[in-house]
């Protein structure tokens, strides 16, 4: 019965979330994605990998995909350049801050085990910071040096590579020799 009463009462809010979220994209007129496909195979790779009950360093792999994409489409976003080097500090920060605001609500600790004296999340996201960052200006540095892009959705299918790489050797590392 208490169900039934919890449900009628959240109906109305449910009705109006998907009514605004429904205006909200159809509001839209402009993408400043860094790359939409990246953004959103990161994000399931995140979902799936919680879901699944996956450990907390491959988790941080993709935790970082997420960040290091939002982060280059925000970068994306300001036009005009006012520091040097604002791409990698507006990256960076994301990172930082997003870290900073998991230790502050809880969501890292130590329980779940350290690996060279880090949370296992923590170095997660560190790893997969690093790796995404270097497998977007690989990408980035092939599709300059060739004029062109060696192979349709080179800008996705090169980072989520590196994250799955990254994923697939933390697997093995942590089951294998740790």
């Amino acid at each position: 019965m208490r169900f039934v009463e919890l449900s009628l009462k959240l109906k109305p809010i449910l009705v109006f979330s998907f009514l605004l979220i429904t205006f909200l994209f159809l509001a839209v007129q402009r993408t400043y994605a860094h790359c939409p496909l990246c953004v959103a195979g990161a994000g399931v790779g995140l979902s799936l990998s919680r879901v699944l009950g996956i450990d907390d360093t491959i988790t941080g792999v993709w935790i970082a995909a997420v960040l290091g994409a939002s982060a280059l489409w925000l970068s994306n976003m300001i036009k005009k350049r006012y520091v040097p080097f604002q791409e990698l500090a507006i990256y960076l920060f994301v990172l930082v801050t997003t870290v900073i605001s998991f230790y502050r609500f809880g969501l890292i600790n130590e329980h779940n085990g350290l690996l060279l004296n880090l949370p296992k999340l923590t170095l997660g996201i560190i790893v997969g910071g690093v790796g995404f960052w270097l497998a977007d200006k690989l990408s980035g540095l092939i599709r300059k040096q060739r004029g062109k892009v060696l192979f349709p959705y080179q800008g996705v299918v090169v980072p989520l590579g590196a994250m799955t790489v990254l994923s697939v050797g933390f697997y093995v590392l942590l089951n294998y020799f740790i």
